[in-house]
Formats: C-alpha cells, sequence, structure tokens
C-alpha cells in the first residue's frame, strides 16, 4: 500500500489534488492511503515550500499546483 500525503492549507487545488489521486489509484487498482497535512510547521519542515506538496512513502514527490495525471501514474507504479 502507499502511504501518500498532500500538504497544504485545505485549499481548492488541494483538495483537488487529493481527489485526482484516490481517483487515479482506484482506476489502476492501486491500494493507496491518501491523508493529509495542513499544519504551516509540519509542511515546511517537510520540505515543502509551495502547495500543494505531495510525499508518497515519505518522499515529496510534488509541489506547486495540481500534478498531472501522468505524474501520479507515476508514483503510484514505482
Amino acid at each position: 500500500m502507499k502511504e501518500i500525503i498532500v500538504y497544504g492549507s485545505g485549499c481548492k487545488n488541494c483538495q483537488t489534488t487529493k481527489e485526482l489521486i484516490r481517483k487515479v489509484a482506484g482506476e489502476l487498482g492501486v491500494e493507496a492511503n491518501v491523508g493529509e497535512v495542513t499544519d504551516t510547521m509540519e509542511i515546511m519542515s517537510a520540505g515543502v515550500m509551495s502547495t500543494p506538496g505531495v510525499s508518497v512513502d515519505g518522499k515529496v514527490v510534488h509541489a506547486g499546483g495540481i500534478p498531472t495525471r501522468e505524474a501520479i501514474e507515476g508514483w503510484l507504479k514505482g
């Protein structure tokens, strides 16, 4: 199971990112636990300087803007 965290304030882009990750994971049949971190100190300590940020299995893979479907597929298949 992939552990995915979306870092951000809970804004529209952050919500869209979470929904897109869940949708792509479902379509690919990949089990993913998608969590959210909204605390500014936790976001900065994770090394995310622009939101939404995404980490997969503890590694930050994206920061700033909604990720592409292709990028999400790559994270989930990797």
